[in-house]
């Protein structure tokens, strides 16, 4: 989470990145960066990086025309990613003779779900986040890690705010339970791999 300060902060910066200030843009980037790259591996795995380097060049591009605090930036730059990733959906349906790389499916050996959170960075926890239900993991992401609430994550997801609530915290409770358990093959209907079908991100 950030704080105030630094909240207020960088929705200066992004009016200076706005004015073509690149040293503001590189705060910016800096600040959003790490949490929209995992966001994005939860949902196309490997491909994340391209996915992620896409996102930023449409931020780049279209950031004349936004118009918000920083809270307002994350929410509009998350959407941008998310269309970005049914994109690369989209195209891996097309061509299915290039398969998309599968995250590893083994759990994190860490004590809590908080303990596995902060260390989501690593392949490990990717792959345990992607044993959720994709509204769970995504909700997760999207309000724990990158810091949204319930109503801008709504807007991301086309979900109600009680909605997101409700998955999160279902989230969170299951993802404790995993951490107790021993690596296991993946549960009927969990994200496992990186999905390919449009429509289940819709």
């Amino acid at each position: 989470m950030t704080d105030p300060d630094e909240t207020t902060g960088l929705t200066e910066a992004i009016d200076r990145a706005r004015q073509a200030d690149p040293a503001a843009f590189d705060l910016i980037y800096r600040a959003l960066h790490p949490g929209l790259l995992r966001y994005l591996r939860v949902l196309v795995g490997e491909e994340a990086e391209d996915v992620a380097s896409e996102t930023w060049l449409q931020i780049a591009r279209d950031l004349d025309s936004f118009r918000g605090d920083w809270d307002r930036f994350r929410g509009w730059a998350v959407t941008i990613a998310r269309h970005r990733a049914l994109d690369h959906c989209r195209w891996a349906r097309r061509h299915p003779h290039l398969p998309v790389e599968q995250v590893p499916d083994r759990a994190v050996p860490l004590d809590t779900a908080d303990a596995a959170l902060e260390s989501i960075g690593t392949g490990e926890a990717i792959a345990l986040l992607t044993r959720l239900p994709r509204e769970q993991a995504e909700a997760i992401i999207l309000r724990v890690l990158l810091g949204l609430d319930a109503k801008s994550c709504g807007q991301v997801l086309g979900r109600r705010a009680g909605a997101v609530r409700t998955a999160t915290h279902r989230g969170l409770r299951r993802l404790e339970r995993l951490l107790t358990e021993k690596p296991c093959p993946a549960m009927p209907g969990s994200a496992v791999t990186p999905t390919t079908d449009p429509a289940q991100l819709g």
